[in-house]
């Protein structure tokens, strides 16, 4: 099960956390993967150590908020593997502010990463998943999404942002679907991860205590459920949203 031999999948965000868990993840079930960020270096490191396991894999530096980087990245797999069946939208960006204090500067950046960024890599992976009539979108969501009744302060722009993501993943299965192409969302909950570290002690204190599983999840447990979305097993799976949140949406 889960075999994505012959495969070809883009990463974004793949140079830390849950991508470069990701990346790992699709590689070592036979996936050629595109690992996608801003910082090359990193990701020279990642697709070595993919190399190094046996599996194959290039390194795209871009910047997801610009249309012609995500263009030229997705040509760039497709070109290099002959086609493209498996997009991962993982890159993200969050800081805190209170709403009060909000600039537009901060709600724009994290818009533009988040929301802006999936709509154009969806937009452009699914034109070339179109030609073969296969696909899978994958897009990397967050228990902080709005509709499941928890608030989170002073990260509105964030939880706009992801909510918006939900929407987007139910509205693009409806019209993908016809394609051969699925469309689902996974909504971790407290993973650590770069972005989680800079959370405080008595932070990460209250996030555990209220979890039935007592502890923070790894990036390889996100990393597991995109392998399910990608694989042929999920192919009766579209529109949904896993949350892998160590059940805090039971609490």
């Amino acid at each position: 099960m889960f075999n994505l031999t012959g495969k070809v999948a883009i990463v974004t965000g793949a140079s830390s956390g849950i991508g470069r868990a990701t990346a790992i993840a699709l590689a070592s079930q036979g996936a050629k993967v595109v690992a996608a960020a801003r910082r090359m270096d990193k990701l020279e490191t990642l697709v070595e150590e993919i190399k190094h396991q046996g599996y194959e894999a290039l390194a795209v530096g871009m910047d997801v908020t610009k249309r012609a980087d995500v263009d030229r990245m997705v040509t760039l797999a497709a070109t290099s593997y002959g086609k493209l069946d498996i997009l991962v939208n993982n890159a993200g960006y969050l800081d805190y502010s209170p709403f009060l204090d909000m600039k537009e500067e901060a709600w724009d950046k994290v818009m533009d990463t988040n929301l802006k960024g999936y709509f154009y890599a969806a937009q452009s992976a699914a034109r070339e998943m179109a030609k073969t009539k296969w696909g899978r979108i994958i897009n990397i969501a967050s228990i902080a999404s709005g509709g499941v009744g928890v608030g989170f302060p002073q990260i509105s722009h964030y939880v706009a942002s992801k909510g918006g993501v939900i929407g987007l993943t139910e509205a693009l299965a409806g019209e993908l679907g016809p394609m051969g192409i699925t469309v689902n969302a996974i909504g971790p909950g407290g993973v650590t991860t770069e972005m989680t570290g800079n959370m405080t002690d008595a932070q990460l204190t209250g996030l555990t205590a209220r979890l039935p599983i007592k502890r923070m999840g790894t990036a390889e447990e996100i990393a597991a459920a995109v392998v399910y979305f990608a694989s042929e097993e999920a192919a009766y799976t579209t529109g949904a949203t896993l949350y892998v949140d160590g059940g805090w949406l039971t609490t």
